[in-house]
């Protein structure tokens, strides 16, 4: 048995009564420990001695809004292929994707990066067991100091995801999602697709690149969650920001925000599917919106409540046009899209677009009622304790506060800002933000 299947079994012991800590924690004030590290990142510390597991998130401004527009999907493969092998460095050797893939399973630990739009993101999951904390920082410091982008292993990769994406061009949904986004969008990055032809114009070269311009550590967020210390903690972060330094701090160039759109638009698309795919929405807000919680409640009312929104009350329950219909928004950096979805018999699309139109506008004009707002507030504050109830969970909603920028207590005062949300308020904010005459409407597969 190795050391990590001993410290996991002993681990697994306490698992059952961590997540019932984690549970009852979740309604106590949050201890978020804030510093900054001397290269300028900023860290969030939250100690949780339930379970020994460390989770790590490192976050820079590398999202896909980065990319340049005739290699978009660069960020995304930066990111796929930070996995795929590791450079020789101060005296270590060189590890190809299959050793380093040995090298995680032996630790029982977890390495991995994505991209967003916004983000490009590292994450690590550990045991605090000292030597395989101790191991697993090592190893994940040299794969962000020095990763490899092998060539042998984008080549693959590349192949797979252009088969994956002409697969997926023989789905409407898909075909909806790019029509959609290209309308809403109108030309910013927010809306631009990764192509065959895109990902053809990307290099390894390309992607080294990229990555040391926008993995600085000046601009990182870090955030911890687990068993570990703080000055554990400072050493870990020192530790896996060594590699970075040595990028610099260069300045990165503005990006535009969303224009509005100034008139409605419609796109049909014609395809055999048993379904028709409809999608109607506008740019709705960014993150650092101050009506942004305002919006969240509304929504639940509207479309995001599940089977007592009024959307799916008139669409679903009264006229039976669909098992399911939904509405949400997408804040970010810049205005993410306000989307309203659903799927319907291909001969019954026009009546719930008109439907969906007719709803938006009263909704925009007359707000919740009471009763709605009132059920709405319970819900998501009576929700609110599962979204904070397991570690990964808290580092997703504590690593958003570092990003946006928000305040450290927001997480405490979450339900408290919510129940004082009124019906003038939800209405007001509607009123600035939606635009029910200048939406983007888009039906794939409707009959004609």
């Amino acid at each position: 048995m190795s050391r990590f299947d001993e410290f996991l079994r002993a681990a697994c012991k306490l698992s059952a009564l961590g997540l019932l800590v984690g549970a009852s924690a979740a309604h106590a004030a949050l201890p978020i420990q804030s510093w900054q590290h001397p290269s300028g990142a900023r860290v969030y510390l939250v100690e949780t001695r339930n379970l020994p597991m460390l989770d790590v998130q490192i976050d820079v401004d590398g999202g896909g809004r980065r990319d340049p527009e005739a290699q978009t999907g660069l960020a995304g493969a930066t990111a796929q292929l930070l996995s795929g092998g590791v450079k020789a460095q101060a005296g270590q050797p060189a590890l190809d994707e299959n050793a380093l893939v040995e090298a995680w399973a032996d630790l029982g630990a977890q390495f991995g990066a994505s991209a967003t739009a916004d983000r490009l993101s590292v994450s690590l999951r550990t045991l605090t067991e000292p030597a395989i904390l101790r191991s697993a920082v090592q190893l994940a410091a040299r794969q962000l100091a020095a990763p490899a982008f092998p060539e042998a292993v984008w080549q693959r990769d590349r192949a797979r995801m252009v088969a994956g994406w002409q697969q997926a061009q023989t789905e409407p949904d898909t075909l909806a999602e790019r029509s959609f986004a290209q309308a809403v969008y109108s030309g910013h990055p927010y809306g631009r697709e990764a192509t065959p032809d895109s990902w053809a114009r990307i290099g390894t070269q390309d992607m080294q690149a990229f990555y040391q311009r926008h993995a600085q550590a000046c601009r990182a967020r870090v955030t911890l969650v687990g068993a570990v210390a703080r000055p554990d903690a400072e050493k870990l972060v020192n530790d896996l920001l060594q590699g970075w330094q040595a990028h610099g701090c260069q300045a990165l160039p503005a990006v535009a925000d969303v224009p509005p759109l100034t008139q409605a638009h419609t796109v049909r698309r014609p395809f055999a599917a048993a379904q028709a795919q409809v999608l109607v929405g506008q740019p709705g807000i960014t993150r650092a919106d101050p009506d942004f919680l305002t919006l969240l409640v509304g929504n639940h009312v509207f479309g995001g409540g599940g089977f007592t929104s009024r959307l799916m009350q008139e669409i679903r329950e009264k006229r039976g046009l669909t098992y399911g219909v939904y509405s949400y928004f997408s804040p970010g950096l810049h205005a993410g899209a306000f989307t309203i979805g659903m799927q319907t018999r291909p001969d019954q699309a026009q009546q719930a677009v008109d439907i969906i139109h007719q709803e938006i506008r009263r909704f925009v004009a007359e707000g919740p009622t009471e009763q709605e707002l009132a059920e709405a507030k319970a819900s998501l504050i009576n929700g609110f304790a599962l979204r904070l109830d397991s570690n990964r969970k808290l580092l997703d909603n504590v690593a958003s506060l570092n990003w946006n920028d928000l305040p450290l207590d927001y997480l405490d005062r979450w339900t408290q800002l919510v129940g004082a949300i009124t019906r003038e308020q939800v209405r007001t904010a509607l009123q600035r933000v939606m635009q029910p005459d200048r939406m983007v409407t888009v039906v794939v597969g409707a009959s004609s």
